[in-house]
Order: structure tokens, then sequence, then C-alpha cells
């Protein structure tokens, strides 16, 4: 197994600088292939402005005409999201417009599964709101890939999770819940350096047919239902250098792993779930008061079996 993890590594593990500009525009043009960006948010205004116009400025002109359509989908923004987004230049559209007839559920992954049906892209790229210091190599360097190469399905970003001052110390449920969970049950995967970042993109023809976790657990259901679909050579991830976000605090991170361990759990055994809740606590006025959260137990179906999208496709 470490052999087979070695030769993916030579040969599926990238550098944004490997593949210019101007290579993957001449593919493009060639192949036809478009490209949607997504960029899920809530409550992002401080944030999502800048991801949207370097994004505009930069891959979307009349000179560099790599990405087609970029949307941003508002998950219930308390804040001005919506309104620096659209003035950035992005189409904005709310969670709950979209199927309509199915009740919205809170989470990420509802959003990623949702944006599959406003999208048009051949090629979609997910993309966090909240990154800091963006550069557009987030997007042509995970890009890139499924523009060149066509046994290439699906594309994580890696790069170096800084922790305020600290080096490489930003990933702290995907080294302490993620990691030890793919190497010791898809050991495969073990040589994915992200596993949990939020910048991936993929085939829609992929995307359409798998099912999406509402929640946290969307990453890692994405990319281990990925290699099982389309093989361990059909993954890659390219290095796009640093990524600076919001970091969630210790609580949201427990949260955070117990969704992606019972993603995992449900594709180990797709078993009972003894007690899909999590109890944390927090200290109060006359003690620790305990707070109990349910854990994600939904997940929405591969996009393909939903009437509206082979409606949205075939428009």
């Amino acid at each position: 197994m470490l052999e087979e993890v070695e030769r993916w590594l030579s040969r599926r593990s990238w550098s944004a600088a490997e593949r210019p500009l101007d290579r993957m525009l001449a593919a493009k043009h060639r192949t036809g292939t478009t490209v949607s960006v997504v960029l899920p948010a809530l409550d992002e205004e401080a944030t999502v402005g800048a991801i949207v116009a370097t994004i505009r400025r930069e891959l979307m002109t009349d000179a560099v005409p790599l990405v087609d359509e970029l949307v941003v989908v508002d998950s219930g923004s308390r804040d001005r999201t919506a309104e620096v987004a659209a003035a950035a230049g992005a189409r904005v559209v709310h969670r709950d417009a979209i199927l309509p007839r199915v009740p919205a559920l809170p989470g990420k992954g509802e959003v990623l599964w949702r944006s599959l049906l406003v999208t048009s892209g051949d090629v979609v790229c997910f993309v966090d709101a909240d990154l800091r210091d963006f550069d557009a190599g987030f997007v042509s360097g995970i890009v890139g890939p499924l523009l060149t190469d066509p046994d290439v399905a699906f594309v994580k970003a890696m790069y170096d999770r800084p922790f305020g001052t600290t080096v490489g110390q930003g990933g702290r449920v995907t080294e302490l819940v993620a990691r030890p969970l793919l190497n010791l049950h898809w050991p495969r995967l073990a040589g994915v350096v992200q596993p949990l970042g939020g910048e991936y993109a993929a085939r829609r023809s992929l995307l359409e047919r798998l099912p999406f976790p509402v929640g946290y657990g969307v990453e890692l259901a994405l990319l281990v239902d990925a290699l099982h679909t389309v093989g361990l050579d059909a993954l890659a991830q390219v290095d796009v250098g640093v990524r600076k976000h919001r970091h969630q605090d210790g609580q949201a991170l427990g949260r955070m792993a117990a969704a992606i361990y019972r993603t995992a759990q449900l594709r180990l055994s797709r078993g009972h779930l003894v007690r899909p809740e999590l109890t944390q606590f927090v200290r109060g006025e006359h003690g620790f008061v305990p707070r109990t959260y349910a854990v994600d137990t939904e997940e929405r179906p591969p996009m393909r079996d939903i009437e509206e999208y082979a409606v949205h496709r075939a428009a």
C-alpha cells in the first residue's frame, strides 16, 4: 500500500506553477470545457468581496477567460455578504431559492449540493469564502489538471495552514481526526495533504453521481466516494502555497470532528448510529453546563437523481 501511495504522490501531486495559464487556456479552448467557481458563504462580508474581485480581475477577462461563471451561494447571512459579493461582480443566489420544494438544512454540504443546480460548468471549483490574502492560483491551480489531463476527475488544493503566527498548525481536525481515519480505513488516500480543505475542483459528471452530507462531513465524503467511484488515479492534488482564513474555536472544532467521524462511520458500515449527538461543556455560574448538539445525520442524494437537475441540464 505504501508503494501505491508513493507512486500516486509522484504522478498526481503537482505545483500550481507547473501549468502556466497559456497552457490551460489552450486546453480549455481545444476541448470546449467550461468552468464554474462556487463560493459557499455565511456571514463573510469581510473577505468575500476581495475573493470575487480577484477571480474576476485575473481569470475572467478577455485576455484570460479561464472561469466562465462565478456564483456565491449565500446560506442565510445576517451581514452584507450578498451585497458585497454582488458589488464585486459575482452572481449571488440564496440557498433557499434553489430547489424550494426540498426544505433547506443548515450546513456547508447542503450549499455545495444545491449549487450544482444553479451552475452549468463542466468543471466545478469550490472555494471557501473566508480566505484572506486570496490568490487566483487557488482556482487556476486546481482547475488546471482537469483541463489538461482527461484522466483526472477530482483535484484537491494543498497548502500550508498557519495558526496565527505558528506555521503548519491550522489543520487541527485534519491531524486529530481525518488523517488517522483515512490512514486506518482508506490507506490509499494517505497521500492527500489537505483532505478537509475547502478548495477543490471536480468534473460535474462525477459530482452529480455522489451523495453530499449536508454538514461538515462533506469534504471527507466526497473524497472517499470519489475514490470508490473513479479510482485513485483519477484523484490529484496541487500545491497552491499558503491558506489564511478564520479559525474556529475548540468547541466548534469538536462538532466538526464528530460530524466527520460520523461520515466515516456511515461509509464503513452503513450501520446503526448508537447516539448521533455530541455533548460538550461550558463553565457557567454554578459549574460546568452541558450543551448537546445533534451530529449531522442527513445526506443529499446524487444530484443526477433530482428531477429539477435533469430539466436544468437539458436547458
